[in-house]
C-alpha cells in the first residue's frame, strides 16, 4: 500500500470539511432544524475550512494545512464540549442553549441516529489529521 502524498490528504481534508458543510446545511434549510448555540460554533469553523483548505487545492499551497489544523482544533474543541454535553458529562447549569432556542442536547441532535455532535467531532478530527498529514511533505 502506498503512502498518502499531501496534496490527496489535503483534498481528503476539504473533502470532508465540504461533505459537513454541505449536510449541515441540508439539516438546517431542508429538514428545518434551527441549530443550537454550539452548532453555529462548529459551523463558523467548518464553513471556513472549505473555503481556506480549499483555496490551498487550488493554488497548490501546501502549506495551508497549518491552518486546517488550527480551524480543526478550535471546531474539535466545541464538537468535544457539545459532545460532552449531550452525553451529560457537563452539568446542566453550564449549558450554553436557552430555553427560548433550540437545545444542545435533545433528541433533535440526532441524524440517522446518531449524534451531529459526535459527527460533528468525527468530521474535525479527520480535517485535523489529514491537513496533518498535508505537512508532513513539505516538510522534507
Amino acid at each position: 500500500m502506498g503512502r498518502l502524498s499531501g496534496e490527496t490528504a489535503l483534498a481528503l481534508a476539504w473533502i470532508t470539511a465540504l461533505v459537513a458543510s454541505l449536510a449541515v446545511l441540508f439539516i438546517g434549510e431542508v429538514l428545518g432544524q434551527t441549530p443550537c448555540v454550539l452548532c453555529w460554533f462548529q459551523r463558523a469553523f467548518m464553513f471556513h475550512l472549505t473555503i481556506i483548505l480549499g483555496l490551498g487545492l487550488w493554488w497548490r499551497d501546501g502549506r495551508v494545512g497549518r491552518y486546517g489544523i488550527a480551524l480543526a482544533l478550535g471546531g474539535g474543541a466545541v464538537a468535544l464540549w457539545h459532545m460532552g454535553l449531550y452525553v451529560g458529562l457537563v452539568p446542566e447549569r453550564i449549558q450554553p442553549c436557552t430555553a427560548t432556542g433550540p437545545s444542545c442536547t435533545d433528541d433533535n441532535q440526532l441524524v440517522f441516529g446518531i449524534p451531529i455532535p459526535l459527527m460533528a467531532l468525527t468530521s474535525f478530527t479527520l480535517i485535523g489529521v489529514m491537513s496533518a498529514l498535508s505537512l508532513k511533505e513539505t516538510q522534507k
